[in-house]
């Protein structure tokens, strides 16, 4: 989308080249036929043979550009996949090692460039030689046919030969222009041609017209239409209007398939499918668009202020809003950054309920968030305010589904029970299964007597809660960096408007441009042969001009065989001259886009976690492919034509001088006026340009996060608001786009008429010298090349501008060369021993922590020690610092005060992937990347294949590997897509029993596993890491209550640490009424 369309664009400015070409040829053939008779046809057998040499490299430019854009395509892809998991990587200590593989994709890259840049060298050489290959052709010719050779004639040919030499040196450019567009519309076109998805999958019908709202007959359904066996096989079901149904069954088991087929999004192979009236659906993982999170309320829809409180008040968002300093107009960053797993959940809720849909589709929304929250949602938005609509749910948890009207339990791809819950627990196995699992963990709930402490719970619980709900900075959620709300950039958002440099670009830019290759050492080279090119080409006319004679009677000065030999003589070294040039051309411009490259990258890779946080990756990803491609393949020559075009223009000025020296008087006000034109233009171009360059993210950004809530824009219906959306933002970006162009055209036409004005006054001048002054030869020489002179004035600003223009691509790929990058990965004088940590005993001294300078602090002092080889829970409400302490212990966030000390060393003296290499974490997202399980299992390629499958037996994973085709090298596309949710969580697992670390870190993995898969995840830490430190950040409460700890966190401080034991006897102990709380609510089942 970037580059292609954009290509497209600027192929408007070469579209009338191609017949101008044959026009401007079949003119000049025309005069040398005047001229010279015969010999022109010499000149035009030259002329196809210069334009045929050019075929074979035409055809070998578009293969290597092609080839160019698929392996720039594979390097963004990866890259974009990186920046969206960054934060995995720094918690795991992979960035180097994946920064290793962006740079292989780009040598793959770069070898292609290589490839395509010397061939384009080949072609420029060609054309410069053009010119003097046809002269020579057609001098000898004329010698050969013994046509007389006057001056006369030879300059009038000399000028039509430079008349010639225009078309001819842009015909590579039209050509390689044609070719790329070519290229890019083949790619859109493709593009273009992928399948739709099936309109006529489903039946729509209005609301009312009905009263069953779903109806599903023989229904099979399938993600790969071509793959044998399908996702979803024989699904029959019929739910009526106002009926809740609950869809359960085990990981992998089908459910988001089942949502997905409701929706349309999942490709019907036969049956059929009948919806009843609009949908709303809530994504498994949140999708919240940036901009403000009332916008993603609303969603399209009018406000009214009515619902738009009740829906707040339903989703418990009220008190979050309270805290943020902007309310609900605070930006949101993108992907939700700024929010954490609860709160991004909670929104997507609200904007559900506010459509008022018929049929609600929620793809388990409860898990993200803790469990009171979680209950107090299911009994308001279920419960109260969807009573009389349809509603399917897919959830984990048990205690949701005795509310259900009819439950439907998934095995495989079917539906295997369905029926109310009583009736389906005495039935079948696989429901026992699911409920049997979730008992086994509530029996550890029985030391409670659960009745005892309910009444007390159910009256002041209520209200206690509601105030410590949310009134804490920080996250729950790793995802993200907290609220960066106060006082950041503009008015305190997150977010920043992108930084626009302005005014002149500075001259250091291009000087480090210049010199980042070989220190410079290329350039005077370059020069040096462009300067002595333009000496011969002035020469071997100058020799022509002088050494004919002026009319048939007069003796020449030099025999007609010497004029040719000499002649020939200065074209061949003018042609060496230019190959030369263009090859280290071609050397320093390649090496330069390099260096520039991998100096970027390693920059990105090395910044700190807030950077990505608050830089919204379109940005990153403009400069990693946008501004990359420009150093690629346009500035080097931008730059590079500017140096010749002076370097030519100062050459005709001396040809001219030299025969008359008055011509000066017009030449320097013309120049000066020329100057002043390009100042007053540049200083608009430069900030048009920029501006482009900033209009140009918004849509790739809009775009990216279009494509990623797809599925939920189009079951609100709301595809047709997004495509407008999509049309504002392109015609922001095609505006300052026209009027660069428009700039341009005022410019050119300028200097079109002064050069005009200065080659009448030297032709007037010329004629009214009296005879004998002048050599007439020389002077018609003058007069030849002052026709040139408008064209290389022109040229000279054109590129003037141009190369400002295109510079500003370096301008900002070096503004990211200078971020700030982390402490330092390895501290060689103090690198930890190569057993530590030993026991794994953490001590936390008087830690405070805050994410920014100006920010308040959201770890308020904490004193405390994990003992080595014990498990310790860590408990709270949302934001109350869990997710903190754990960023601090691997340093994603630098402590503003106190020190972490594990096994007697201080974490903040050794380096970062020291640290991070000796610690395990499963996050709370589980994520894949693209590429094969065993690269997923083990990046750093650290372990052998007995040590992997042994890791995958362990985290039950094994079989369902060994199915597949590939066994460990089976695919994983783009983020685990074709992994379900609950086996990437066991995939993360994997990692860490390979990892093998003493100290583990769990932040609540089990949010979007099913019961069943959460005690085998339990199971299989209690087994393999009984001799470890396992910190869990847990948001059910019965995956705390086996711990050797409990660590409860209140607005940052410490608010209870003790056994879970000792804690629940103290029934007045926040714990002890957390727990209860969880008890009543899951007996109960409402």
């Amino acid at each position: 989308m970037t580059v292609d369309a954009e290509r497209v664009g600027d192929f408007s400015w070469y579209m009338h080249d191609p017949w101008m070409v044959v026009l401007q040829i079949a003119l000049a053939l025309l005069i040398l036929y005047k001229t010279l008779g015969l010999a022109s046809i010499a000149a035009f057998v030259a002329t196809v043979l210069v334009m045929l040499a050019n075929i074979p490299l035409g055809k070998m430019l578009e293969k290597f550009q092609d080839k160019l854009m698929e392996s720039k395509d594979t390097r963004m892809k990866a890259t974009s996949e990186i920046l969206r998991n960054m934060r995995i990587l720094k918690l795991q200590g992979w960035e180097m090692k994946f920064l290793s593989r962006i740079v292989g994709l780009r040598s793959v890259e770069e070898g292609w460039l290589k490839r395509f840049v010397y061939t384009n060298a080949m072609t420029a050489f060609v054309f410069w030689v053009a010119p003097s290959f046809v002269s020579v052709v057609t001098f000898g010719a004329c010698m050969f046919l013994g046509v007389p050779l006057e001056s006369g004639k030879i300059l009038s040919a000399l000028a039509t030969f430079r008349i010639l030499q225009e078309p001819i040196y842009n015909l590579p450019d039209t050509i390689s222009m044609i070719v790329q567009t070519k290229v890019s519309l083949d790619r859109i076109a493709a593009f273009l041609r992928l399948d739709d998805l099936q309109p006529d999958a489903i039946e729509k019908l209005p609301s009312g017209s009905s009263n069953t709202a779903i109806e599903i007959a023989d229904g099979n359904f399938s993600w790969d239409t071509s793959s044998p066996t399908a996702t979803l096989k024989d699904i029959n079901l019929k739910v009526s209007h106002g009926m809740s149904v609950a869809v359960c069954g085990t990981v992998g088991s089908g459910k988001s398939s089942l949502l997905s087929c409701l929706l349309g999004e999942l490709p019907k192979i036969s049956g059929t499918l009948k919806l009843c009236g609009t949908t709303a659906y809530v994504a498994q993982s949140p999708w919240i668009q940036s901009g403000k999170i009332v916008d993603n309320i609303l969603f399209g829809k009018e406000m009214d202020r009515d619902k738009y409180d009740k829906v707040l008040e339903a989703c418990t968002l009220k008190k979050d809003l309270e805290i943020l300093s902007f309310g609900d107009q605070t930006v949101i960053g993108e992907r939700g950054i700024n929010l954490s797993g609860g709160q991004k959940q909670r929104i997507q809720i609200a904007r559900a309920l506010y459509q008022d849909a018929d049929i609600y589709l929620f793809d388990d929304p409860f898990s993200a968030v803790d469990a009171h929250t979680g209950s107090h949602l299911f009994k308001e938005v279920l419960l109260k305010n969807l009573r009389s609509k349809t509603v399917i749910y897919v959830t984990h948890q048990v205690e949701f589904l005795p509310a259900a009207d009819l439950i439907l339990v998934m095995k495989d791809g079917r539906i295997v029970q369905a029926g109310k819950y009583n009736d389906i627990l005495n039935s079948g196995t696989d429901f026992m299964e699911l409920v049997g699992a979730h008992k086994k963990a509530l029996s550890a709930l029985d030391s409670v007597e659960a009745s005892s402490v309910s009444e007390q719970t159910t009256s002041e619980g209520e209200s206690d809660i509601g105030t410590t709900n949310g009134k804490v900075q920080k996250q729950e959620n790793q995802d993200n960096q907290s609220f960066k709300v106060d006082d950041v950039g503009p008015k305190g958002q997150l977010v920043q408007e992108e930084e626009r440099e302005k005014g002149q670009v500075g001259f250091s830019v291009y000087w480090k441009y210049i010199t980042t290759a070989y220190g410079g050492a290329l350039v005077p080279l370059i020069l040096l042969a462009q300067i002595l090119f333009q000496i011969f080409q002035i020469g071997s006319n100058y020799w022509m001009a002088w050494g004919s004679p002026v009319s048939a009677d007069i003796k020449p000065p030099v025999g007609s065989l010497t004029l040719i030999m000499v002649y020939l003589a200065l074209a061949i070294a003018s042609a060496i001259c230019v190959f030369a040039r263009s090859i280290v051309l071609r050397i320093a411009g390649y090496k330069t886009a390099t260096l520039l490259f991998k100096k970027m990258h390693l920059c990105i890779f090395r910044a700190p976690m807030s950077f990505f946080d608050s830089t919204p990756s379109g940005r990153i990803l403009n400069r990693a492919s946008t501004d990359q491609s420009a150093v690629d393949m346009n500035i080097p020559y931008q730059v590079a034509s500017f140096a010749f075009s002076v370097i030519q223009l100062l050459g005709i000025i001396a040809v001219m001088s030299q025969v008359a020296w008055q011509i000066f008087v017009i030449f320097i006000p013309v120049i000066a006026t020329c100057i002043w034109y390009q100042q007053y233009y540049i200083s608009s171009a430069r900030e048009l340009s920029r501006l482009v360059g900033v209009c140009k993210a918004p849509v790739i950004q809009n775009f990216a996060e279009t494509i990623l809530g797809a599925t939920t824009i189009r079951s609100f219906d709301q595809e047709k608001r997004f495509q407008d959306t999509n049309m504002v933002l392109t015609d922001s970006y095609s505006r300052p786009k026209f009027h660069v162009a428009g700039a341009m055209e005022w410019l050119c036409f300028r200097l079109d008429l002064l050069s005009s004005v200065t080659f009448v006054f030297s032709l007037f001048f010329l004629i009214s010298i009296p005879e004998g002054i002048i050599d007439p030869g020389i002077a018609g020489l003058a007069v030849t090349y002052g026709l040139n002179l408008n064209m290389l004035q022109a040229w000279v600003v054109w590129n003037i501008c141009n190369m400002e223009n295109k510079i500003i691509s370096v301008e900002r790929i070096l503004q990211y060369c200078s971020i700030p990058s982390e402490p330092a990965l390895v501290v060689e004088t103090n690198r930890p021993d190569h057993c530590w940590p030993y026991h794994g005993e953490v001590h936390i001294r008087d830690l405070q922590v805050r994410y920014a300078p100006h920010m308040p602090l959201v770890l308020r002092g904490l004193t405390c020690t994990f003992p080595g080889g014990l498990k310790t829970g860590i408990v709270g409400r949302t934001g109350s610092g869990k997710s903190t302490l754990i960023q601090t212990l691997f340093r994603i966030v630098e402590p503003a005060a106190g020190q972490i000390i594990i096994d007697g060393v201080n974490i903040s003296s050794i380096g970062l992937h020291d640290l991070r290499s000796r610690l395990s974490i499963i996050p709370q997202e589980p994520t894949m990347f693209e590429g094969t399980i065993r690269s997923n299992l083990d990046p750093l390629e650290e372990y052998t294949d007995e040590q992997i499958w042994e890791a995958l037996d362990k985290c039950q994973l094994g079989d369902g590997v060994r199915n597949k085709a590939g066994r460990l090298d089976s695919s994983v596309s783009e983020n685990g897509e074709n992994w379900s949710m609950g086996q990437r969580q066991l995939v993360c697992l994997g990692r860490v029993l390979l990892k093998k670390s003493k100290i583990l870190v769990l932040d609540e993995a089990t949010a979007s596993v099913d019961t069943a898969t959460d005690n085998l995840i339990q199971t299989t830490l209690r087994e393999h890491f009984s001799d470890c430190t396992v910190i869990t950040i847990a948001h059910r409460i019965t995956s705390v209550l086996d711990s050797d700890m409990v660590l409860l966190l209140s607005h940052g401080l410490i608010e209870e640490y003790d056994s879970p034991s000792s804690l629940l006897e103290n029934k007045s102990s926040s714990f002890a009424q957390l727990v209860a709380e969880y008890a009543v609510r899951s007996n109960s089942g409402f």
